[in-house]
């Protein structure tokens, strides 16, 4: 790949306090810069922002992380790799649009695929050009994800593919998307499944684009109409692709919460900001006790889930396999930051309403988050000494915010909270997902009920 900078290179190559240091510095510097220079004002929400920023990160080396050094990667360790996603996060750059490429297909093609496939496609990924989505969810086969109907046909030299997906992230931008589509309807549904490689530039793929309630359209449909792949194009043996799909659902697990944590913690400070802003009459939302009480609940859910993240990122270090803790971490990370959204909706009022606060593309001039926040960090991990109490964490914060509120209320307040405003107002209404999306609430306390604590099956 041909990159226009070595600077991951050179920060790589340094000790592990050096290289938290200079990858701070060097992300702060460098997204600030991309930020200011992107036509008509930063916009973190916008697909095309997102993208752009992923290029840059690609071009500068910033892709690879884990690979082995001779397929282009790094060879990093967990380690190193959650370093960068939490940094990365930290200084208030969005996620980008191929994850699915970098996150969850290159590590499935470097364990199962042959080396064609890993010479024709590992390329694409690591420099960015070529951008993938993932086709498993369907009208009848969500959580159930075997349940899938969308069949691959046997025919001279591959396969005919016809179905249907939906809920697929980014597939009107994706060059590629890995299917899991049903091989063999006699068998044990299960053992019937094939992970098909698909050129979204086929004859016969239809995408469409679903409107979201934030104005946005990250989700479409996915129509495959007697779609021809090439028998070079199925990834691991036929009919083995259950195999393949819960190997590719295990190789996030280390990273996968890092960047949302970070998020959580930031947004955790940016209602505190919201709590603290007087109202026309004076009076500031922190005044009021139960206020306090929720943001107190919401800062110990912050400490537990780091604390759940690290202990999922030293078993896949340990190269444990993947558990039902992960039902557990997912339950708890979407339901609190619904209500961290909620209550966020509630300091906002009437001004959450307004136009521009979360809807559709537009972003304005700010960089949202990023610049009201800028490197929050991870403040409310500073309570570790006393989680186990948590009714103590919850006193001891609830009596910090209420002990520094004359102190710090002036100071807040002058922030402008009009990016918080926009930020948490998109971010609530995107969170009507986060219970749903990789598993229902519902399948995850199912999980948790049969595999954590033997409960009969309903």
């Amino acid at each position: 790949m041909d990159r226009q900078d070595n600077a991951a290179a050179r920060i790589l190559a340094q000790d592990d306090a050096a290289f938290r240091a200079q990858l701070r510095a060097w992300l702060a510097k460098t997204y600030a810069g991309f930020a200011r220079g992107w036509p008509g004002g930063a916009c973190p929400r916008h697909l095309d922002f997102r993208r752009a920023w992923e290029d840059t990160l690609c071009a500068h080396g910033w892709s690879g992380l884990g690979w082995p050094i001779e397929y282009g990667g790094h060879g990093l360790p967990l380690s190193r790799q959650a370093v960068f996603h939490e940094e990365h996060a930290r200084c208030g750059a969005p996620l980008g649009v191929n994850l699915i490429g970098h996150g969850i297909l290159a590590p499935t093609l470097l364990h199962f695929g042959s080396d064609a496939q890993k010479r024709r496609f590992l390329p694409g990924i690591l420099s960015n050009r070529e951008v993938w989505c993932q086709g498993y969810s369907e009208p009848g086969a969500g959580s159930d994800l075997a349940s899938v109907r969308t069949r691959a046909e046997p025919v001279a030299g591959g396969y005919r593919l016809n179905g249907h997906k939906i809920w697929t992230s980014f597939a009107d931008r994706a060059q590629w998307c890995f299917v899991l589509a049903r091989t063999d309807a006699n068998v044990p549904k299960h053992k019937g499944l094939s992970f098909l490689l698909v050129d979204m530039r086929s004859a016969g793929v239809r995408v469409e684009p679903i409107r979201q309630i934030t104005g946005d359209a990250e989700f479409c449909e996915v129509f495959f109409e007697d779609v021809f792949v090439p028998q070079d194009l199925l990834l691991g043996a036929e009919n083995q692709g259950w195999k393949v799909a819960m190997a590719a659902a295990s190789f996030e697990r280390g990273t996968y919460f890092i960047p949302r944590l970070v998020r959580f913690s930031q947004e955790l400070q940016a209602v505190r900001r919201l709590a603290l802003r007087p109202d026309a009459s004076g009076l500031a939302p922190a005044s009021c006790a139960d206020v306090r009480h929720r943001w107190a609940r919401l800062a110990a859910d912050s400490h537990v889930l780091a604390l759940k993240s690290r202990r999922a990122l030293e078993g896949a270090m340990r190269g444990d396999p993947p558990g039902p803790e992960g039902s557990s971490t997912k339950i708890h990370w979407s339901e609190a930051h619904q209500r961290l959204l909620e209550l966020s909706l509630q300091m906002l009022g009437e001004g959450a309403c307004l136009e521009g606060a979360g809807y559709g593309e537009g972003c304005g001039d700010g960089a949202g988050m990023a610049g009201a926040v800028g490197n929050a960090g991870i403040g409310a991990r500073r309570n570790a000494g006393v989680l186990a109490d948590q009714a103590g964490i919850e006193a001891g914060i609830e009596a910090g915010i209420e002990a520094d509120f004359n102190a710090r209320a002036q100071a807040d307040c002058n922030i402008d909270t009009d990016a918080d405003a926009a930020t948490l107002t998109h971010a609530y209404l995107w969170s009507r997902a986060e219970t749903i999306l990789a598993g229902t609430s519902e399948i995850q306390r199912n999980i948790i009920a049969e595999q954590m604590l033997g409960l009969p099956k309903a």
